[in-house]
């Protein structure tokens, strides 16, 4: 029993972290040489390939499935609304262990959300504008650059979308995938567009830049 509660364990740390790690031991007994000053953190390998990531990037890891872990990725081009998002994070998400990307609300049009939950945390803010909602000049003057910026737009939003990573136990994907989808905008609201959506009840506590409290107190 101990022994295959272990390997779930394991299973879970490697789909969130695949790079990770993993010393086990009985009550805690371990080597402080293994686990001070190792250097094994890379700070910018971790930002830029954790599981969630990579299961963007299509690199799936079949044997978790042994154990009931599994992912999905959402993705739609239209936004969320504000209250019926709000409904669904607080609904009950226990089979979903870890989820995390970018998102696209209604009424913070002009705005990326970050998206990240782990376990019963939830947290959403701001991740800069969205290249549609950029001005030109602020483009990057790279040409292959700004040619791969526009490789991420579509219809008249532009870049603006939801992509997000959900790794869990147990989890039902077409029922999650059912119920985001019904948070997004209907027909009849993305047909009213961005100035009618502006006005809608939106719950979620406002976005701030990092720093931006402390300047505007000086």
């Amino acid at each position: 029993m101990l022994q295959s509660w272990c390997a779930n364990v394991n299973v879970q740390i490697k789909r969130l972290n695949p790079d990770a790690r993993i010393i086990q031991t009985i009550n805690s007994k371990v080597g402080l040489q293994q686990v001070v000053g190792t250097g094994a953190f890379d700070f910018d390998k971790a930002a830029q390939a954790p599981g969630w990531l990579q299961e963007l990037n299509g690199e799936h890891v079949p044997e978790t499935e042994e154990y009931g872990i599994s992912s999905f990725i959402f993705r739609a081009r239209r936004p969320f609304h504000p209250e019926r998002l709000m409904d669904f994070v607080v609904s009950d998400m226990s089979t979903v262990i870890r989820s995390k990307g970018f998102c696209w609300l209604a009424t913070r049009n002009d705005q990326m959300g970050v998206w990240s939950q782990a376990g019963g945390s939830y947290t959403q803010g701001p991740g800069g504008a969205w290249w549609a909602a950029t001005p030109a000049a602020e483009w990057p003057e790279d040409p292959e650059e700004a040619a791969c910026v526009r490789e991420d737009f579509e219809g008249p939003y532009g870049d603006r979308r939801q992509e997000l990573v959900f790794i869990g136990m147990g989890m039902d994907a077409s029922q999650l995938r059912g119920r985001l989808t019904n948070a997004l905008l209907t027909d009849k609201e993305m047909a009213a567009g961005p100035a009618s959506w502006a006005a809608l009840e939106d719950s979620f506590p406002e976005w701030l830049l990092e720093g931006a409290e402390e300047g505007e107190d000086g």
